[in-house]
């Protein structure tokens, strides 16, 4: 029980860092390299946190993602309720999973069959499984600035010498995890070309992002996906779409359904969970039908499927469709994005913010150039927007310290980011334009002095 006398983010984080490291369950949570201590929310609700001390922050994190609705939304909340009177968790068949898993494969006929999990990572490792066993091979080739949980052979990064020799990016991950995995640079088709065909007979998937948000907004060209697409088919290596963060955020069909590009195995997780821990991979039946207990593979997962989580997922999702809650966040989020660039051009400010759906990313400008905006869905045309940066080799060097300024004022003007230079930022429903508008303003009188 938390005394009033301890209803102090300051006075909380010091209590926190005895029980666990670094104060923290998840590292990002620390802002780490803000010089502040973190805030601790104990309430929630639509597009507001509350945080211990009494204040109330516009929430443009939204838990990383999940909450498209925003926070307690009323009828996730009635189901939630409803559900948590009928059961917590089964460890047996239900109709719940039953329910969400037939509605998921009705929206996305690729899906041909899927196996709930509790996490995006427990998802990601899963399909790799999968891959390894289904091909007889055991590397895999992701991309610099991608992200994909932290499961071992994937947290790596791009080595020296070799193309597409990787090195750990996390101590206790041994190098001959990490010798596993190949890396490859997001937007370079030569690269790509040369390091699958160097290594075509050793690969078993090529896993992407193929809207990768973990290390800023990194839009990539339609055209660089379809090539990965084709070259992975001409290999017969499988490709795997990581869409944590984009499957149901971007729209019904993800970022697949957009580009038309069907990948062999795809990952989901957060808003398929509607708040709740829930991951999910699927794809090809023969791929799946190696998964136990039909196939060798094995995975298990004692809250695997989670009845809580199925309901809210299932209700988020079902009131997503009914709402056409993807155009009217599409509309809000460019009028919101639009605004701001807009506010930032006549400021001669040295930043910008990219936009794809729902998603957003303040950013520095460097020596980007201003032209057209080309690839799929890169709405950045709308609102004079700079070109999307498409690999991590492009983030401007000072986009640390330009965004530890700008995070610091939008804590005192009451709006809470992502508190990290490399985090995207989410819209939801509960936001409302005259909200977002209000924002837009907020954000710009953040402004560190040019």
């Amino acid at each position: 029980m938390i005394s009033p006398q301890s209803q102090n983010s300051e006075v909380l984080f010091e209590r926190a860092k005895k029980v666990a490291p670094g104060g923290v369950h998840s590292p990002v949570r620390s802002f780490k390299g803000l010089d502040r201590a973190p805030l601790f929310f104990n309430k929630a609700e639509g597009p507001y946190l509350y945080a211990v001390e009494g204040h109330r922050y516009v929430d443009f994190c939204q838990s990383f993602g999940p909450l498209i609705l925003g926070h307690l939304d009323p009828e996730v909340k009635e189901g939630v309720q409803s559900m948590v009177e009928t059961a917590w968790t089964f460890g047996a068949c239900d109709v719940y999973s039953l329910e969400l898993a037939e509605w998921l494969r009705d929206q996305i006929p690729w899906l041909e069959k899927l196996r709930f999990v509790s996490s995006g990572t427990e998802a990601v490792m899963s399909a790799l499984r999968v891959a390894r066993a289904a091909t007889g091979r055991s590397k895999v080739l992701k991309f610099e600035g991608c992200y994909h949980g932290h499961t071992d052979t994937l947290l790596v990064q791009a080595g020296s010498g070799l193309a597409g020799v990787a090195a750990s990016s996390s101590a206790g991950v041994p190098q001959a995890m990490a010798d596993l995995t190949l890396v490859a640079p997001l937007d370079n088709e030569s690269r790509l070309m040369e390091i699958l065909e160097l290594h075509q007979h050793e690969l078993a998937a090529v896993i992407i992002e193929p809207l990768p948000a973990n290390y800023g907004l990194l839009i990539q060209r339609k055209e660089f996906l379809m090539k990965l697409a084709s070259l992975c088919k001409k290999h017969q290596i499988l490709l795997i779409f990581d869409e944590v963060i984009s499957g149901f955020r971007v729209g019904l069909q993800g970022m697949a359904g957009l580009l038309g590009i069907i990948p062999d195995l795809v990952t989901y997780g957060k808003i398929i969970g509607g708040g709740f821990p829930v991951g999910c991979y699927g794809g090809r039946q023969d791929l799946m039908d190696q998964v136990a207990p039909l196939g060798p593979v094995y995975q298990a997962g004692t809250l695997s499927a989670n009845p809580i989580g199925m309901k809210a997922g299932l209700l988020t999702l079902k009131k997503m469709v009914r709402l056409d809650g993807y155009a009217i966040l599409e509309k809000r989020s460019q009028i919101f994005a639009a605004q701001i660039r807009k506010g930032l051009e006549e400021k001669g400010a040295s930043l910008t913010l990219d936009q794809f759906a729902s998603l957003f990313w303040l950013r520095g400008t460097g020596t980007d150039r201003r032209d057209p905006a080309e690839g799929v869905g890169d709405a950045l045309s709308f609102g004079r927007a700079r070109t999307p940066l498409r690999s991590i080799e492009q983030i401007p060097k000072d986009q640390g310290a330009l965004f530890k300024q700008i995070f610091i004022q939008c804590l005192e003007n009451k709006i809470y980011l992502a508190p990290n230079a490399y985090e995207v930022g989410f819209i939801s429903m509960a936001h409302d334009e005259s909200l977002l508008e209000e924002c837009a303003h907020k954000i710009l009188s953040c402004l560190p002095q040019q």
